[in-house]
């Protein structure tokens, strides 16, 4: 019987070794003391200030050295100022005709302020995925969640799930931010992904 028990329970572990939870480990984005693994395009002025990204002046974009196609993300944000809006980018790229312009690949929208507010999808300049309620407002540290595995894409909201979309236009590419107003403030902290593999 102890024999028996013995090799189910080895089985067991055995069995769990699957591949892809020894590959998917959460890798850090951000160091929390300087832009090392990022650059910048556009006119957005990018600092660390006490751990924290911070983004603002103006226009602009800033981009990880990393590159994802399916995967997970999880990381804090915060807007401040006025005329708030931001995003966060994923399996983007700085666009060929305009390094300095609107990345080509999917955001997960930051923004407390208008219908297509933080947790919808959107594609360049085009609102997607319809998220739920407007969870978030400015001043406030919110969490952001995303699962990017073929066309599905799944966004959570401080632990809750806002919305799901089916799209693959954009496969691979980098993750970013963007600085969109002058006179706001995007900060960011705790950035982690995990690659997901098949």
């Amino acid at each position: 019987m102890k024999k028996t028990a013995l090799i189910f329970v080895l089985g067991c572990i055995l069995g769990s070794s699957n591949p892809l939870f020894a590959k998917s480990k959460w890798i850090s984005l951000f160091n929390g003391s300087d832009l090392t693994g990022w650059f910048v395009r556009g006119n957005a002025t990018w600092e660390v200030h006490d751990g924290i990204l911070t983004g603002e002046g103006g226009m602009g974009h800033i981009y990880t050295d990393a590159t994802a196609s399916n995967f997970e993300f999880k990381g804090m944000f915060r807007l401040t100022g006025e005329k708030t809006n931001s995003g966060f980018y994923f399996r983007a790229v700085p666009p060929a005709d305009n390094p300095d312009g609107f990345p080509r690949g999917y955001e997960a929208q930051i923004c407390h302020n208008q219908d297509a507010h933080t947790g919808w999808l959107w594609k360049p300049g085009t609102p997607t995925g319809k998220a739920t309620n407007l969870l978030t407002k400015d001043g406030e540290w919110f969490t952001y969640k995303i699962k990017a595995v073929g066309g599905k894409i799944t966004f959570w909201i401080n632990n809750k799930k806002v919305m799901t979309y089916e799209d693959d236009e954009y496969k691979a590419g980098h993750f970013a931010i963007q600085g969109h107003n002058p006179g706001m403030k995007i900060e960011a902290k705790d950035l982690f992904y995990r690659d997901l593999y098949e």
